[in-house]
């Protein structure tokens, strides 16, 4: 069975979740906990997501996020691989550190985002790893801390959450009181999902609808109403089909290479040289943004081809502002 395409584009709100291969520990120790740490900020701080909610669990995290100008699957990509070969290193070990692709699923914002900020950080709690929400103020390893004050995380976007529990001094305060409030609530099976028996709250509410004869739009990769869902779908149908036709890769990277020599007047030569004429570095740039961002190669592959280090073709993809992107003309 075909994998279905993932939904995405800048502004929307995803929870992550990913898990140890064979539900393994994929976190041994404090220096692995702050090398994830530091991954989640890299990419915060350089505006490829902004985050809300994340945690760290023994063999597994959640995140909580709303990607920028990164697609979620290039910052996931830069997260994830660079983590478990370090965590392969530092741990002598070899082979696969996650279970399979990581799940993300498409939040309905206003309807979910209190209720999945709760959600995440209480996980430590439900687990037994802190013994009450006093001891959970203070742990390192979610984004509970910072959001209750105890420390400072300036990646991790607390005003945006805080703003919701009132916008006013006492925002802190109503926050720690909702989530004292969802300490017996217990394990929210509705929150780590899409589809229509999640986003209406169990099958009771879907057969009452059913019986009301209403039709809800539903879709597995979101959590949210028929109309968000319609929403969404339609507003990202042509960016899911435009993934679904380049995830074959038609384009090979020497084929892109030539066509955006030919558009910016360079040889491959001088594209593959490290020359500083403007032509030559813009079209360098134009390498980069259309292979990461629509072919999706990895910037591994473009640096190896042009001849650059990854850092210069990360800068280059971060660097680029929509109205950049949207003037590149090369049909593909």
């Amino acid at each position: 069975m075909p994998r279905i395409a993932r939904l995405d584009a800048p502004g929307v709100l995803h929870h992550v979740m990913g898990r140890g291969i064979e539900r393994k520990r994929i976190f041994l120790s404090d220096t692995d906990r702050n090398d994830f740490i530091n991954r989640l900020s890299e990419l915060s701080q350089a505006g490829a997501m902004e985050i809300y909610a994340w945690v760290l669990m023994p063999n597994h995290f959640h995140l909580l996020c709303k990607t920028n100008n990164m697609p979620l699957s290039s910052s996931m990509r830069r997260i994830l691989t660079g983590y478990a070969v370090n965590f392969n290193k530092r741990h002598r070990r070899h082979g696969h550190l996650f279970q399979n692709r990581y799940k993300s699923i498409v939040c309905q914002e206003d309807a979910y985002l209190k209720e999945l900020v709760r959600y995440i950080h209480l996980n430590l709690l439900r687990a037994g790893l802190v013994k009450d929400v006093n001891e959970l103020n203070r742990n390192s390893w979610s984004g509970h801390s910072a959001l209750a004050g105890s420390v400072e995380r300036e990646w991790q976007n607390t005003d945006y959450v805080l703003s919701i529990f009132g916008g006013s001094r006492n925002s802190r305060k109503n926050y720690l009181s909702y989530i004292e409030e969802g300490v017996d609530q217990g394990r929210r099976p509705e929150l780590v999902g899409g589809g229509l028996i999640r986003s209406m709250g169990g099958w009771s509410a879907v057969l009452a609808s059913r019986r009301r004869n209403e039709k809800q739009a539903a879709d597995q990769r979101i959590l949210g109403d028929g109309e968000f869902v319609e929403q969404v779908t339609s507003d990202l149908d042509e960016l899911v089909k435009k993934n679904l036709r380049l995830s074959g890769r038609r384009v090979g990277i020497q084929e892109l290479a030539e066509r955006v020599c030919e558009r910016h007047n360079v040889s491959i030569g001088e594209l593959r040289s490290g020359g500083r004429r403007r032509a030559v570095v813009q079209a360098r740039r134009v390498m980069s943004l259309i292979g990461v961002r629509e072919l999706g190669y990895t910037g591994a592959e473009v640096a190896r081809y042009l001849g650059v280090t990854n850092s210069c073709v990360t800068r280059m993809v971060l660097a680029a502002k929509k109205q950049e992107i949207d003037e590149i003309d090369i049909e593909l």
